[in-house]
């Protein structure tokens, strides 16, 4: 039985997502050495990665293949990713991003099931189901490390990427906050007077 147009994409989307996810995870694990979030982050890097291997043969058995094309695709956005984007974010920002990347591929997964189910393909399905229960264990620790971030606030406001240009970056950011922070004051004092 073929899979539904909403299959395809939803499982090429989740192996790009995926391994994009697991290459985000993992960078971001190596600035939170010693800490409760470097290995809520392996985990969950770990969890994907074992997941998007067993879903290798699955998805054969329908001609999708989730090889060099989909999954480069992803490694190659996080890459980018990191190179831009992550160097602007502060440590807690960057965690609780990360919450957002496990949880997209959870999503994504009962989506997966559900879609599944209506084509009448209990094997997908409950792989489907399985992963999205694995999966959320890891969603749930790294939103509680994330969280837990908080209660050391000089730790969770810096700079993700300790190097001169990540630090440069955080800079920006920053500035950019300060002046929109100044901008909002500003209007907010017009309105009322």
């Amino acid at each position: 039985m073929p899979l539904h147009p909403a299959e395809n994409r939803g499982y090429r989307e989740l192996y790009l997502s995926g391994r994009q996810a697991v290459k985000r995870l993992s960078r971001l694990a190596s600035g939170f050495d010693g800490t409760p979030a470097r290995e809520a982050l392996d985990k969950a890097a770990e969890s994907i990665s074992r997941l998007l291997d067993e879903l290798g043969p699955l998805t054969a058995r329908h001609d999708l293949h989730g090889g060099p094309t989909a999954q480069t695709g992803g490694a190659n956005l996080a890459i980018a990713r990191g190179a831009v984007f992550d160097r602007f974010l502060e440590r807690n920002q960057a965690l609780r991003l990360a919450v957002e990347d496990v949880e997209h591929v959870t999503t994504l997964l009962g989506y997966l099931a559900a879609v599944s189910d209506a084509r009448g393909d209990p094997t997908l399905s409950e792989f489907c189901r399985s992963g999205e229960r694995r999966l959320r264990r890891q969603v749930s620790a790294v939103r509680k490390a994330a969280v837990e971030l908080g209660s050391n606030p000089d730790a969770a406001v810096e700079p993700l990427d300790p190097s001169p240009a990540g630090r440069a970056a955080h800079r920006v950011a920053w500035a950019a906050g300060t002046v929109g922070e100044w901008t909002d004051r500003q209007i907010a004092r017009r309105r009322q007077a």
